[in-house]
């Protein structure tokens, strides 16, 4: 059985005292080295910072990586020298991004895409990430529009097609010269200077009618590109029906081999309003024989230059025009026309539109209750289109084949033409 310890005796006021702690070890002296405490602290601050930096790179990625909030694609306009801020901030009020604009410069810095962000119009797709949104910005692939140029309006009608589309930009300097600009369809950015759409047009043009004058028929009349230009601008406003246009430039082609005038009418339209292009109503008999350096009727041969912008259906028509005798065509009443080698076959066809036409008259205008009787009006004889009986030229053999260009008129019939 083991001893206790003996027990000493105290006073009651030493029994209330408390008992005396021993003191604290004392640190060793390595603890204390400073290298040691600089150590230990180096430590805990590169561990706070590799979770700082673990929790940043799984938020970042988180942020990169979500789905986007837009619902649906859309178009958004970057501005020319937007900042950072800037593009943030066009993208939260547009609905492409959801997060604080640092978070969107923080991903920009993340991709090092600080330097390529480029304006511009872009199409960014439905849900795009943040990384999908910073990549459409920084590849500059900005949306292309689609712009139509008809073939046959004139240099001022497509210069003014351009200034009011709004997603160009600038002036144009100067109307281009007639028949340089190649109608076709075109895809530009916005923000596109006037200009420089005119500079395509014109180097498309160029490109195009090289390449088919070199495979053009050398059997031609035509002595130059320019010539070539200018015969496909009548061939043009002559007929908008591709299976028409050989047949139709072969006419003109024949009528210049045997020297022959054209008599279009649209060159006598343009001869009257140049590069406005219509004239708003029909030709009068006294336009007919109005001198004018385009009016085919009074002049020999081309005219002095284009009186459109042909397409490119219509110069290779024209490079390489059908093999007829054909000199003469008349409007068919179906939409296309009746090509004829003799001016008798002509007159013939003519007649017969005549008649066809006389007949939807009389089919859709509904008698007068009460017919007034006919008066010849004042000045009649000047303001219809042509005469009702086309006369034949004196003094030849194959007579011009008249009007061309009016059989859109059904209340005068044409002598010859549409």
């Amino acid at each position: 059985m083991s001893e206790r310890p003996p027990i000493s005796p105290r006073s009651p006021r030493a029994a209330l005292e408390p008992e005396q702690v021993p003191p604290p070890p004392k640190r060793s002296d390595r603890a204390r080295n400073p290298f040691v405490i600089v150590g230990n602290a180096i430590f805990t601050i590169l561990i706070i910072l590799m979770i700082g930096a673990g929790a940043t790179y799984y938020y970042g990625k988180q942020a990169l990586e979500s789905p986007g909030p837009l619902q649906e694609d859309k178009i958004v306009n970057i501005p020319a020298r937007a900042g950072k801020r800037d593009i943030a901030d066009v993208l939260s009020r547009e609905g492409v991004i959801n997060v604080n604009p640092w978070v969107f410069i923080g991903g920009v810095f993340a991709l090092k895409a600080s330097s390529d962000l480029k304006p511009g119009e872009y199409s960014f797709q439905k849900n795009a990430s943040l990384r999908d949104v910073i990549a459409t910005i920084v590849d500059g692939k900005v949306v292309q529009h689609a712009i139509t140029i008809p073939e046959g309006l004139t240099s001022e009608q497509i210069v003014s097609r351009l200034s009011d589309n709004d997603i160009f930009t600038g002036s144009v300097r100067e109307i281009p010269r007639e028949g340089t600009l190649l109608p076709e369809t075109y895809k530009f950015p916005r923000g596109t200077t006037r200009d420089q759409v005119i500079q395509r047009l014109q180097q498309a043009q160029k490109r195009v009618l090289a390449e088919i004058w070199e495979r053009r028929n050398t059997d031609t009349p035509l002595k130059s590109p320019d010539q070539l230009v200018t015969l496909a601008s009548i061939v043009e406003k002559e007929t908008g029906r591709a299976d028409e246009r050989s047949r139709v430039a072969a006419v003109f082609v024949n009528r210049l081999r045997q020297r022959m005038k054209l008599q279009s009418d649209p060159t006598i339209i343009y001869g009257l309003v140049g590069g406005k292009g219509t004239l708003g109503r029909p030709i009068k008999r006294s336009e007919i024989t109005q001198p004018s350096p385009y009016n085919t009727y009074v002049i020999d041969g081309l005219p002095p230059g284009p009186i459109a912008n042909p397409g490119r259906a219509s110069l290779e028509a024209t490079a390489n025009p059908a093999r007829t005798r054909d000199l003469f065509f008349v409007a068919d009443g179906t939409g296309g026309h009746a090509f004829t080698e003799t001016y008798d076959q002509h007159a013939k066809n003519v007649a017969k539109l005549r008649a066809s036409e006389k007949q939807i008259q009389n089919d859709t205008v509904e008698p007068a209750d009460d017919p007034a009787p006919a008066a010849a009006a004042p000045g009649a004889a000047d303001t219809n289109p042509t005469a009702a009986t086309p006369p034949k030229p004196n003094n030849q053999k194959k007579p011009p084949r008249g009007r061309q260009g009016a059989a859109q008129q059904t209340t005068s019939p044409p002598v010859v033409q549409r």
